[in-house]
This record gives C-alpha cells, structure tokens and sequence, in this order.
C-alpha cells in the first residue's frame, strides 16, 4: 500500500519533542529530513520482511552454536538461500566475518518484527522483548518458514506510522552517537549499537517514493552514514 507521505517537519517536530523527553541533545538546525512534502511511502512486501526476518534469525541461532549444516538445511527447506547476502553467507557456513556484529542484528530483528506487528513497541529505552523469541521461527522443532507465517499471521503497520518511527531513530542515532563521545549516561537499557540496528531495519523496510529518493537499497547498501 503506497500512501502520501505525513507532513516532515511535523513529523520531525515530533522526533525531537521525543528527544527532549527522554533528554537527549538535539541534532542541528540543518540537520536532514527523510523525506520531502509531496513524497510517498509503502512499506517492502510482507513476504520479504518476513524472509528476511528468518534469514536474520538463523544467523542468530549461528552465533550462538547452530551448527552450519542445520542452517543451511533448513534455509534450503525454506527455500531462502537466494535471500542470504554473501557476507550472511560467508558467516554462516564458514564462520568468516564479525561475529560481535551479527549478533547486534539482534535488535534490526527486533525493528522489523515491529514493522509486522509481531511486537507491540519499539522503545529506544527498553532492550528486545525476551517474548519476541515466542513469534520466530521454532527451527529446533522443525518448524518451516511457510508453518511460521501461517502461525503468525502478520499485521504490518501503517506505513506512515513505520515512517514517523523512521525519522524518530534517524534523529535518536545522531542524539545516542553525541552521548558516547562525550561520555555521558543514556536514559535507558539501549545502547548506540541497538538504535543504529533498529535505524538500519527501518530505512531497509520503509520505501520512500520521490524525486530525490533511489530505489530500495538492498539489505547491505542500506546508508546509515548520515
């Protein structure tokens, strides 16, 4: 569902009234809007939110001892090899890659499962919700990609409501960055790290529509540069 983009400076106004709440310093006057008034926004299909979902959760269970055979067994039963990034690869059958990093999509998981409604909010104060667990795929059961999503039966939310929380953690990533180069404490249990993933999980899934926006980028050209 494509629909008109809301109002970005109202939209920004809200961001850093939130910014304030939570007292974080604010970004500068020049500081970017997502998007332009006239722009539209959709969210990416259900379908691939949800693959990619799997594919980050089994990269998960990876990290913490899922053997490369299992992964790759039932990534095939699923038919979600084509949907793994190389670098996603590399880490899953050989080990190869940033171990710490892949762990930290921990929380990108935790975005998108609230892009679908699986998770009923996304608190830049509060870590992932230890009952998300419960909504992804059981594969230690065997459950298959097709079992999960009927068992789930997502509801995505509203695109503008998945923007406005875009333009919320563009804002929080700058705000969680500045807090840790000068060393001062962060209003909750996240870190820079958390809020840079749930930022990532968002620009991945909400699709903007303008004159000054590209394609959707693919999971790995996702730009958090500014």
């Amino acid at each position: 569902m494509t629909v008109p983009a809301p109002d970005p400076q109202a939209v920004r106004e809200a961001s850093l009234e939130e910014l304030e709440r939570l007292r974080l310093p604010l970004p500068p006057s020049q500081f970017p809007l997502v998007w332009e008034s006239g722009d539209e926004i959709e969210l990416r299909p259900t379908g691939e939110i949800e693959a990619r979902i799997a594919v980050l959760h089994v990269i998960l269970a990876r990290c913490f001892g899922m053997p490369p055979q299992a992964a790759m067994s039932w990534l095939l039963g699923s038919h979600l090899v084509d949907l793994v990034t190389p670098p996603e690869w590399q880490f899953l059958m050989g080990g190869r890659g940033d171990h710490r990093s892949f762990v930290l999509h921990h929380d990108a998981l935790f975005s998108l499962a609230w892009v679908l409604g699986l998770t009923k909010q996304l608190d830049p104060t509060l870590p992932v919700d230890e009952r998300l667990v419960e909504r992804l795929p059981q594969i230690s059961v065997g459950e298959t990609f097709d079992q999960w999503r009927g068992r789930i039966l997502a509801a995505p939310q509203h695109p503008a409501d998945a923007a406005a929380l875009l333009d919320l953690h563009y804002c929080l990533d700058w705000a969680y960055l500045e807090l840790e180069k000068a060393g001062r404490a962060l209003p909750g249990l996240v870190d820079a790290n958390a809020i840079g993933q749930r930022r990532w999980a968002l620009e991945w899934a909400v699709v903007l529509r303008g004159p000054y926006h590209d394609e959707p980028p693919g999971w790995e050209e996702v730009d958090l540069s500014t």
